[in-house]
């Protein structure tokens, strides 16, 4: 048993990805929007990686590199300079992730839903951002495949 035995779902991510974050306040102001240009791929049945291609109309850009382990048993895990956390897939559609960001205080945690589309040709994706119980902020995340 393997990465894409275990965890089909996110076999069905593989390949490119194109799309928009929005990141909102607590009350739904735009507190930053930036384009997405996004890989995931599976290695050798065991890992999964990701980049994410960010960029903004005044230029700013960066990318970020998420390495991942299977962990067995369905889910996976990723401990990168940046963030720390697991994912899983919760049923055909829906992909669920919690991480903690290392340079901010420990009370900040995310939560995130990732659904794919029935003929996997786009998914759309809610973060989740909750400090001592209370969400702070939602990043709205609408993709479409491109390779």
């Amino acid at each position: 048993m393997g990465l894409r035995s275990e965890m089909p779902l996110l076999a069905r991510h593989e390949g490119e990805w194109a799309g928009e974050y929005v990141h909102l306040d607590r009350l739904g102001a735009v507190l930053d929007r930036h384009r997405v240009a996004m890989t995931c791929a599976i290695v050798g049945d065991a890992a999964y990686h990701q980049t994410n291609r960010y960029t903004w109309d005044d230029g700013r850009a960066e990318v970020h590199e998420f390495p991942g382990v299977y962990l067995g048993g369905g889910r996976c895990g990723f401990d990168t300079d940046r963030l720390r956390g697991e994912f899983w897939e919760l049923d055909d559609t829906t992909i669920y992730l919690t991480w903690r960001y290392k340079a901010e205080e420990e009370n900040l945690r995310l939560y995130e839903l990732i659904v794919l589309s029935d003929d996997g040709a786009s998914r759309s994706r809610v973060w989740q951002w909750i400090r001592d119980g209370v969400c702070v902020r939602r990043t709205l995340i609408d993709e479409r495949r491109v390779g």
